[in-house]
């Protein structure tokens, strides 16, 4: 049970640091229609990941706070970063179709069901 709460607290934050760096970086682009505040969070969070991954291996961290940190405060900062991460395994275990087909599907499946739920959005509006 601490663990779900040591979960849900790194959620917190992690939700509020994606909203206040999205919006700080969208502030400095005010005429661009790119998404650049989720990007650099994407992108920023895939490095903390792939940081922390590695660092955890080397030293001894409690379990529920690993938890909190990348299961709570970067799964909700991005989990751009979980995915990116997965992949880059598959790609170090030489599981290259295994990468592929999850970048693939990742990406054209997670459009597609932005896509649908839109268009069943707008039929029951």
């Amino acid at each position: 049970m601490i663990k779900l709460l040591f979960i849900g607290f790194g959620g917190a934050v992690g939700a509020i640091s994606r909203a206040l760096l999205s919006s700080m970086i969208t502030k400095l682009f005010p005429t661009s229609s790119f998404p650049w505040g989720i990007l650099i969070c994407n992108v920023l969070g895939c490095f903390i990941l792939g940081f922390l991954a590695t660092y955890f291996l080397e030293n001894i961290i409690p379990n529920h706070h690993k938890a909190m940190i990348i299961v709570g405060m970067l799964g909700s900062f991005t989990t751009f970063s979980t995915f990116s991460m997965d992949t880059i395994n598959l790609i170090m275990d030489q599981q290259f179709i295994s990468a592929i087909l999850n970048v693939t599907l990742s990406v054209v499946l997670g459009l597609v069901f932005v896509f649908l739920g839109i268009l069943l959005a707008k039929s029951i509006s």
